[in-house]
């Protein structure tokens, strides 16, 4: 039995039609029959009920492509890290990231790493609502930059920065760092945010934040897209609380007003990885 005789038995599983996985897989029909009736006689077990017109999984069948989609997934996984320890200096490195970096550590960060190595491919990716501690362990991705301390013996955190969380109302809003008292002053307010029952960091710091003086925002519009939301209160649509970062982006029309919150940056990686790439540039995540 081998791995590709799995993964013809896979596709074979998805499609339940013979010609169509064999396109698939780039064999012939004939052949993908031989390799599944191979795989049948060394398993002892009958994977496929076929005749004439169509082909059904057997439970046998099923058992195996729930459990060996995972297990092919798993190898995919280590295969493709292997693969970046074994390019280096010259390989890829997956790093995912909350969107309100985008407009000030980010940049300055990838440039930091361009110029030590140039070679290096980045794979970026913003996680709306995803778990970056599954993300690590997963290896699907190799570094986290992310508002919350992962703790978990298999992952290292450090912390690399605080900034303030803000209002944001445009410029002609009658509220300014003069007259703003507390949140009370806003239940009247129609919110721009992010979606308070998602799981994310933030949305957990604007709900402790909304319950701690006791009132439920009027979300008019909720979006886990800053650079959406500045947009939308720059025309004037509602108002919205965002991590200080944002005004890197220079947004028109809009006036930022600090609050008495703050929001850390994480950095976090598995612990003992053998990608020493890694490891030097969570040393330049330090440096910027």
């Amino acid at each position: 039995m081998t791995i590709q005789q799995i993964n013809y038995f896979l596709t074979l599983a998805k499609e339940l039609h013979f010609w169509r996985a064999a396109e698939k897989v780039f064999i012939s029909q004939s052949s993908l029959s031989r390799q599944i009736k191979s795989l049948e006689d060394e398993l002892g077990i009958q994977l496929f009920q076929r005749d004439k017109r169509n082909v059904k999984l057997t439970d046998a069948g099923k058992f195996l492509q729930e459990h060996w989609t995972i297990l092919i997934n798993e190898f995919n996984q280590v295969k493709t890290q292997a693969k970046k320890i074994d390019e280096g200096n010259s390989g890829r490195v997956s790093i995912t990231y909350v969107g309100s970096i985008a407009f000030s550590f980010l940049p300055n960060f990838l440039k930091h790493i361009n110029d030590k190595l140039p070679d290096l491919k980045l794979e970026l990716t913003e996680p709306t609502d995803e778990n970056h501690e599954k993300l690590l362990l997963d290896y699907s991705t190799d570094i986290a930059l992310s508002r919350d301390e992962i703790k978990n013996i298999h992952i290292d955190s450090v912390k690399l920065s605080s900034e303030s969380v803000c209002l944001v109302v445009p410029n002609n809003h009658w509220l300014n760092i003069s007259n703003f008292g507390n949140l009370n002053d806003l239940k009247d307010e129609k919110f721009i945010i992010a979606g308070l029952h998602h799981s994310t960091f933030f949305a957990s710091l604007l709900r402790n934040l909304f319950n701690k003086y006791n009132f439920e925002p009027k979300t008019i519009i909720e979006s886990d897209f800053g650079g959406m939301i500045l947009n939308l209160v720059s025309q004037g649509l509602g108002i919205s609380i965002l991590p200080h970062s944002f005004k890197y982006a220079k947004p028109e029309n809009v006036r930022f007003i600090e609050l008495n919150e703050s929001i850390d940056l994480y950095i976090s990686w598995r612990k003992n990885d053998l990608n020493k790439t890694i490891k030097r540039i969570v040393d330049m995540a330090k440096e910027v």
